[in-house]
């Protein structure tokens, strides 16, 4: 092999290997960055990790939400897929439309029994539900125990087309 086809072929052989740390270097971080989602019943029963970023959701149950006396920002309440029941602190603002007997997903992580909340993400519309909760309380719920109503679980829809201003 003389020198110039070797030249190309190291310079094949350096383009390929940085190709390859990229690639993998993409997917550990998309890997890093994936926040699985789990329901009440799930976490109750510890198939939850610790201390690993998740995204848990249900219903805020009635009467749970309680703010600390010394700072109103911190903040524990309870999720419920109205199976099971798992209590949730959070420091900071909860969004405006945060309100008891509706639908939240939350990101953060697990200590112990307690789901400890980054974000609280809290539902856009009357008629609204985060798709993992719908989906998870619909699973959860044959037994008919008590539901929200049937238009929580699909998505709002368009109640009629906004027309712009011609002059």
């Amino acid at each position: 092999m003389n020198a110039v086809r070797r030249k190309k072929l190291m310079w094949v052989m350096f383009t390929l290997a940085g190709a390859a740390v990229a690639v993998i270097l993409v997917i550990y971080a998309i890997g890093q960055q994936t926040d699985y989602y789990f329901d009440a019943t799930a976490i109750a029963q510890g198939e939850a990790p610790q201390d690993k970023r998740i995204r848990a959701g249900g219903m805020v149950v009635a009467g749970s939400v309680q703010r600390a006396a010394d700072n109103p920002l911190n903040v524990e309440f309870a999720i419920t897929d109205f199976q099971s029941t798992v209590p949730v602190t959070y420091q900071g603002i909860l969004p405006d439309l945060f309100a008891e007997n509706s639908g939240v997903v939350a990101t953060g992580k697990m200590q112990g029994d307690t789901f400890v909340a980054g974000e609280v993400l809290a539902k856009h519309d009357e008629n609204y539900m985060p798709p993992e909760v719908a989906k998870s309380m619909k699973e959860n719920n044959r037994n008919g125990a008590a539901v929200p109503s049937s238009e929580q679980y699909n998505p709002a829809e368009r109640i009629h087309e906004t027309e712009t201003l011609q002059q």
